[in-house]
């Protein structure tokens, strides 16, 4: 099996990689070939694994990509939210022309490989109800959303076209992002757990009664490669969901994080809400992911052990249970 992962230096790439390289990678992906395109320069690959460093603008960059035709493309890069509203033109090159330009390449190949888009509840927007569920409509309210959802919709037609096996997933806030800055608004979700952890003092940026959604590193790397495996019904192909993931308030990310660790949450946090934010990424409400859920994707199961596998270092050690 041939897999191409897109966006393979960032956060979840990394991650993605590692797993499948690993003995614990679940067979049949086990010993696949891999191809890592990223715009960034990218570490030594490993035996059987090709690196390609350019951008998804570039269609030289994307045939290349594709001359050894994959089974399955995992496709995470993106210019993220922030990033994205500052830098249009940019954005719209890597989320929507790069996009669409690899679902053509697969097209062209023949093969109709699986595609797993990384779409994100950015599509979703902020300004909900009581409740989200798989018939919230779709009101993104950021560039980024916006993007995601034409994503989203080209992944959909391409599928129905049976040019690709397709399945879109709608990420959660996924935890725990490294502290470099990478483009997105909501970094203070890993940011509050990287300062308790190393009992640093931290200013919150969102109230204790924020609630948010979140998925650890590793959670998501296990709803990936289920995806990548997932046998989906005719009817289904080219299908977007939004992942399950914990509903949790900032007070019950913090608690747990000291409690894993020691820290005093008095001595070290405060909260100096900023209202854009706030109304952003700290308003979600409850999250209902029947089809989700009926699919065979999870989440971490509770908060405690959402701390755990978000800031351990082996990150890609299997994580199907809780």
């Amino acid at each position: 099996m041939h897999i191409l992962i897109t966006g393979s230096s960032g956060f979840v790439g990394r991650a993605l990689a590692e797993r499948l390289q690993s003995p614990q990678c679940p067979p049949p992906l086990a010993g696949a070939s891999l191809t890592l395109l990223d715009v960034s320069a990218q570490a030594q690959a490993a035996p059987g694994c090709r690196t390609i460093t350019g951008s998804l603008d570039d269609a030289a960059t994307v045939r290349a990509a594709f001359a050894e035709p994959p089974d399955v493309v995992i496709h995470l890069a993106s210019v993220p939210g922030g990033m994205a509203e500052q830098h249009g033109a940019l954005a719209r090159a890597a989320n929507i022309d790069g996009t669409l330009r690899l679902l053509e390449a697969a097209q062209a190949s023949g093969k109709r490989p699986r595609f797993v888009f990384a779409s994100s509840i950015a599509v979703l927007g902020s300004d909900f109800g009581a409740l989200v569920d798989d018939n919230t409509p779709l009101r993104p309210q950021m560039s980024y959303g916006a993007h995601k959802q034409i994503g989203e919709i080209l992944v959909h037609d391409f599928s129905r076209r049976q040019c690709v096996d397709g399945i879109s997933l709608r990420l959660p806030g996924i935890v725990a992002r490294p502290p470099a800055p990478a483009g997105q608004l909501s970094a203070f979700m890993s940011g509050v757990m990287h300062a308790l952890a190393a009992h640093e003092p931290y200013v919150c940026p969102v109230s204790p009664d924020a609630t948010m959604w979140l998925l650890s590193v590793a959670r998501t790397v296990d709803n990936l490669l289920h995806a990548a495996l997932l046998s989906l019904p005719a009817q289904d192909t080219g299908l977007a969901l939004t992942l399950p993931a914990l509903h949790v308030s900032m007070a019950q990310l913090c608690a747990a994080v000291a409690a894993e660790y020691g820290a005093c949450l008095q001595s070290l946090l405060r909260h100096e809400p900023d209202e854009r934010l706030q109304a952003a990424f700290g308003r979600y409400p409850a999250l209902h992911t029947a089809q989700g859920d009926r699919l065979g994707f999870v989440h971490d199961g509770d908060v405690p052990a959402l701390v755990r596998r978000a800031m351990r270092k082996d990150v890609n050690a299997p994580s199907r249970s809780a």
